[in-house]
């Protein structure tokens, strides 16, 4: 296939390539956020309702997210009809979740203030959907635009990094690669394969992306649940709580650029057990 570059009746195939680049953007900057909401429930002690409010945030990102696999698809489908190579297309929207990423990480001071005084009028409205309607009036609105706030270099100072176990962080880089690539790879894998296998390949990103949610959940999880769960009870310092989420946001953002990496090698394997 000859590589993807400007085409001449290609609209179609930008302007989905748009739209899923803003998608994997908003997905991971709210994926990135979520590693503050452990700050907030352990400063707040508020831990039932911080997750509470958090899961309506998490919910629109994961409803974007199956909007993902059918837009990549459409791609690939174009490109192998037109005979390119989407591979600059794919690593577009790989490149879209670091900056998206990076977004979070600039957003979690502002997020984390936003996110507290939510929490409170949580605690008062007893409604997600009224705490909604409320947060959308103008006057509102113009608050939390005051509540922006720059990130500053206290917040990383003095960290008990050491506390952090490598293992963790290490595993958690490797698992947001492979999720991060875990549809792209999937689709362009179709691309090295034969026609008549093509749908089975494409199908097979569900069972990528399953393998790393499990990673995430069984190895990643319980352990910064467990450091959490030793600040909340005072075993441990609120600080170590801090490093913790530097450290996997930190993690995160190098994932992505792993993905990088591991997209194309990810992508013969899979046409590989396939051909």
């Amino acid at each position: 296939m000859k590589p993807s570059g400007r085409r001449k009746d290609g609209g179609a195939v930008e302007r989905t390539l748009v739209i899923l680049i803003i998608l994997t953007s908003i997905i991971h900057l709210v994926d990135t956020l979520a590693y503050s909401v452990r700050l907030n429930s352990v400063k707040s002690g508020q831990v039932a309702l911080s997750f509470s409010l958090f899961n309506l945030i998490a919910l629109v990102s994961r409803t974007a997210n199956t909007f993902l696999a059918p837009l990549i698809a459409g791609i690939i489908a174009l490109s192998i009809t037109r005979g390119l190579d989407p591979i600059m297309d794919m690593r577009k929207v790989i490149l879209a979740a670091t900056f998206g990423t990076l977004a979070g990480v600039i957003l979690i001071p502002s997020f984390l203030r936003i996110f507290e005084k939510a929490v409170n009028r949580l605690e008062v409205t007893g409604s997600v959907p009224s705490l909604v309607v409320e947060a959308l009036q103008i006057n509102n609105i113009k608050r939390i635009v005051k509540n922006v706030t720059k990130p500053s270099k206290t917040m990383l100072e003095r960290l008990r990094y050491r506390e952090i176990p490598k293992r963790l962080i290490i595993l958690n880089t490797l698992v947001t690669g492979i999720y991060t690539i875990g549809v792209l790879s999937a689709s362009y894998a179709a691309t090295l394969v034969s026609g008549d296998v093509r749908l089975e390949v494409i199908a097979s990103s569900g069972m990528i992306n399953g393998i790393a949610a499990i990673l995430l959940t069984l190895l990643i999880d319980p352990k910064a649940a467990m450091i959490t769960d030793q600040a909340l009870r005072g075993k441990r310092p609120y600080g170590d709580v801090k490093a913790l989420v530097v450290l996997l946001i930190s993690s995160k953002v190098v994932g992505t650029l792993l993905a990088q990496v591991l997209f194309l090698p990810a992508a013969r394997v899979i046409a590989y057990f396939y051909s």
